[in-house]
């Protein structure tokens, strides 16, 4: 399931620092989270939906990836991340 672009501009705004960063990594932490919780709503009414299911293995792990690169680069931006999008690790 997509985000709109209003949502997209605000997430990027918001962690990005300015509307058009939207290749920050925070950023793309922040959109992927988005999209991950549309589609864990979306498996709540569509249990055997299982090519979108796919599509969120591919997402987690993505934004795990970023995650993880987040963390090596610089630990403090990676928990300020982990906070205000409530991620748990």
């Amino acid at each position: 399931m997509s985000i709109s672009q209003k949502k997209t501009s605000e997430l990027v705004t918001k962690f990005g620092g300015e509307a058009k960063n939207s290749g920050a990594t925070e950023a793309q932490i922040a959109i992927l989270s988005e999209r991950i919780t549309n589609l864990t709503e979306h498996f709540k009414s569509h249990k055997k939906d299982h090519h979108s299911r796919k599509g969120l293995l591919r997402l987690v792990s993505t934004r795990r990836r970023l995650l993880d690169y987040l963390k090596r680069k610089d630990e403090k931006r990676y928990s300020t991340v982990i906070e205000a999008l409530g991620i748990r690790k």
